[in-house]
C-alpha cells in the first residue's frame, strides 16, 4: 500500500486496502466514533482522526509512527487478499470488506475491552469504556486516555458495576490482580497454543475472548474467533455443528496462518449482510 508518514499525519494513497468503516466496524475495536466526516480512533493515550479525500485518506495525529504500526500499514494486504481469494467461500467477503486491516492494539486495553464485550452490544461496550476512561484515565485535552493497570487497581468491584459493567464487574476486578501489562508483553514469546491457555486461565476470558486478544492484540493469524455470526456462517456453508471449539479447530485447519484474516472478512460480510 502506498502511504507517507509526515510530522502530524499519515497520507494514504488509494482506497483498495484501507477503508475506515471496514476497519473500525468489523468487530475488532470499540474505541472509535464518527463525528461528521471524521472517524476518531482512540488507543491508550493517543488519538487519530481519519478523513477521506479524492486520492485516499489522511490520518491526522500527533503520533504518526504509533498509528503506522496500529493500522499495520507495512503489511501487504493486497497479497493477503490474493491468497484468500483462492477459497471460494471468501470471494464475496473479501470484495465486500476489501478495506479491512487487522489492528495492532494495546494488549492491556484489548483484554479489558473484550472482557466487557461478552454478551454485549457495541453501543453499550463503548459507553462502558468511555465511562472507565473518564473516571480513571488522564485527560489528554479533548479526550481521556485509557487508564493504566495502576490507575484501575484503585477501582472497587462496585465501581465497575456502577459504570455499567454488570456481571463483568467481578471479572474486571479480578483480572487486574491476575496479570500485569508486563506479563502480557512477555507472553508474546509463547506459542499460540500456550498463550491461549494462559489467557483462558484469566478471569472472564473464555475461548472466544482469548482468540480475539490473540488476533487483535498479539497479531496471531492462526486463530479463528467464533461467535453467533461465525457459527451461523459455518452451519450454512459447512456441516451443521454446535460445538464452537470444533468449529474453530476446523476453520483453523482449513485456513492455517490466514485464519485470522479469513475470520475478519467472513464476520464483517455475514454480520453486515445478514443484519440488513
Amino acid at each position: 500500500m502506498n502511504y507517507k508518514c509526515e510530522k502530524d499525519c499519515i497520507k494514504i494513497f488509494g482506497k483498495e486496502d484501507f477503508v475506515p468503516s471496514h476497519i473500525l466496524e468489523c468487530g475488532q475495536i470499540f474505541s472509535y466514533q464518527k463525528n461528521g466526516d471524521v472517524w476518531q480512533v482512540f488507543s491508550q493515550d493517543k488519538m487519530a482522526g481519519i478523513v477521506e479525500n479524492e486520492s485516499g485518506f489522511v490520518i491526522k495525529t500527533a503520533d504518526p509512527k504509533y498509528f503506522e504500526n496500529f493500522f499495520d500499514l507495512k503489511t501487504d494486504y493486497a497479497l493477503i487478499k490474493k491468497q484468500l481469494l483462492k477459497f471460494d467461500i471468501l470471494k464475496k467477503p473479501v470484495e465486500f470488506g476489501h478495506g479491512i486491516r487487522i489492528l495492532k492494539q494495546n494488549l492491556f486495553e484489548m483484554l479489558l475491552s473484550f472482557i466487557i464485550s461478552q454478551n454485549n452490544n457495541i453501543k453499550r461496550i463503548q459507553l462502558i469504556l468511555n465511562r472507565i476512561r473518564e473516571k480513571f484515565g488522564n485527560y489528554m485535552g479533548g479526550f481521556y486516555a485509557f487508564p493504566t493497570r495502576e490507575q484501575l487497581l484503585t477501582a472497587s468491584q462496585q465501581d465497575f458495576a456502577s459504570l455499567g459493567a454488570g456481571y463483568r464487574d467481578k471479572y474486571l476486578f479480578n483480572v487486574l490482580r491476575q496479570v500485569t501489562e508486563k506479563d502480557l508483553e512477555e507472553w508474546r514469546n509463547l506459542d499460540t497454543k500456550t498463550l491461549r491457555q494462559k489467557l483462558i486461565a484469566l478471569s472472564g476470558v473464555g475461548p472466544k475472548v482469548a482468540d480475539c486478544v490473540l488476533l487483535f492484540g498479539y497479531g496471531r493469524g492462526d486463530v479463528f474467533p467464533v461467535d453467533t455470526w461465525i457459527e451461523k456462517m459455518y452451519n450454512h456453508f459447512y456441516s451443521p455443528l454446535s460445538n464452537r471449539e470444533q468449529i474453530r479447530n476446523n476453520l483453523v485447519k482449513q485456513f492455517a496462518e490466514l485464519s485470522g484474516y479469513a475470520q475478519q472478512y467472513l464476520f464483517y460480510y455475514v454480520r453486515e449482510c445478514e443484519s440488513g
